[in-house]
């Protein structure tokens, strides 16, 4: 039989493996329809269409695998946590943020989940923000 965590362990190890894919559809299936995602440095969406616009913005800017990842999650199966690093190529310029060359850039990271009804319902994602500008206004 399998255990909450478990069953935790298995949802974000998926969600992640469908992001290094670029399975966007794979991603949209692990979450909830109302999933809130925090964002670093930024507000909170709520629902699947906020997450999926997100998601194809960041994708549009960036190209990112994750590597070196810690995942982790209570014995209830309702949190888990996620430690990696972010690999990542800078594609297209962001809104407020350096112009975009290409510039390649290596950020550890973390995000905390909350899982509910076997799907992930809020993702909270941290990283080092003037981090990741130093590395890209260095590389252009």
């Amino acid at each position: 039989m399998t255990t909450p965590r478990e069953q935790a362990l298995d949802i974000i190890t998926r969600y992640y493996a469908a992001f290094n894919k670029g399975d966007y559809a794979a991603i949209q299936d692990l979450v909830s329809d109302d999933i809130a995602h925090d964002v670093n440095q930024g507000g909170r969406r709520t629902g699947k269409a906020a997450f999926k616009e997100f998601s194809a913005h960041m994708d549009k800017c960036y190209a990112e695998q994750l590597t070196d990842m810690m995942l982790m999650a209570s014995d209830c199966g309702k949190l888990a946590a996620a430690e990696f690093v972010v690999n990542g190529t800078y594609k297209e310029t962001d809104s407020g943020l350096p112009a975009a060359t290409g510039q390649k850039y290596i950020l550890p990271a973390g995000a905390f989940l909350e899982i509910k009804g076997g799907k992930i319902a809020r993702v909270t994602t941290y990283y080092n923000l003037q981090d990741w500008i130093n590395q890209v206004s260095k590389a252009a």
